[in-house]
């Protein structure tokens, strides 16, 4: 690979961290608001879906797919409604490091129960420091300190991280390229919330500057639902799943200390070493290994 395309590689791989620390960040902004969990989603999809309508859309035989439905439930509909509920509650390095930072601890941890095996050995160093992180970001919760309704946020983020730990190993499984998963899981969650959303459930729009609605508007349809999944493709095609994955791990920590000047959040000497754990245990699993050199053959006779 030549060094302009590496080049190329990390200035998408940097560029989708952003968008996915951003996210985040907006998410727990728009906690911060009369704006439901409800609300959110729905400007998120309808958003999205303006957009993806001008785009590559799935073929006919993709919408008689029912594992693409479950897929579109699983990886957004519960997936955002639980981050969204939840960032009325914990700050947004709570969200990081919940829901992508230990995802590769969910992942684990799912493929075990499924009777997939254990991780590699090489792995469980970085398994044990994530765990760890765990266990510093859940220190308050039984000292006493934790936050007013730390519990619930917590626990929904950690169902979120799950969620979204399945639907990626679901879709990994069944074979499903990203773009497909992109475009036709954003389009059927929008068929399947957006009439439920209108007809029944407690909407904070009137109570909502125009000037909110329209930035988390924006923000959520176009960002994380699009722009991010294009400039992961292309960093992954340019610099291989391995590495990409290895430097995602950078993501609880850029959220916790971004969230300090731009949320006013505190950032407190237990937080920033469970950020710190996660992000390296993450980085641990995730980073490339290099194969081992084959073992040396005995010399044949004649041979030096």
């Amino acid at each position: 690979m030549t060094f302009a395309a590496t080049r190329k590689g990390y200035v998408y791989l940097f560029a989708c961290l952003l968008l996915w620390s951003s996210f985040m960040l907006m998410a727990r902004l728009g906690g911060k608001t009369p704006l439901t969990a409800y609300d959110l989603l729905a400007l998120r999809l309808g958003t999205a879906s303006a957009v993806l309508l001008w785009l590559p859309r799935p073929a006919w035989a993709a919408w008689r797919d029912a594992r693409l439905w479950l897929l579109a439930l699983i990886g957004c509909i519960g997936f955002c409604l639980l981050c969204y509920g939840a960032v009325r509650w914990v700050p947004a390095a709570h969200v990081a490091l919940l829901v992508a930072g230990i995802q590769p601890f969910l992942m684990a941890l799912l493929l075990v129960l499924a009777g997939q095996g254990w991780p590699q050995r090489a792995a469980w160093p970085g398994y044990a420091v994530m765990a760890l992180g765990l266990g510093l970001l859940a220190w308050p919760l039984f000292a006493g300190q934790a936050l007013p309704g730390q519990w619930l946020g917590d626990g929904m983020l950690l169902t979120a991280g799950v969620l979204w730990a399945l639907y990626a190993l679901l879709a990994k499984r069944w074979g499903y390229v990203p773009w497909l998963l992109t475009s036709f899981v954003t389009l059927a969650s929008t068929l399947l919330y957006l009439p439920v959303y209108l007809l029944w459930l407690p909407k904070g729009l009137a109570q909502t500057p125009w000037s909110m609605i329209v930035s988390q508007a924006l923000f959520h349809g176009i960002s994380p639902a699009i722009l991010a999944m294009l400039c992961y493709l292309r960093a992954v095609a340019l610099l291989g799943p391995s590495r990409v994955a290895a430097l995602m791990a950078l993501i609880p920590v850029m959220t916790g200390l971004a969230a300090v000047p731009l949320l006013d959040e505190p950032l407190t000497a237990t937080l920033a070493a469970a950020l710190l754990s996660v992000s390296l245990g993450a980085w641990w699993v995730s980073r490339p290994v290099p194969a081992p050199a084959p073992a040396a053959r005995p010399a044949a006779c004649g041979q030096p």
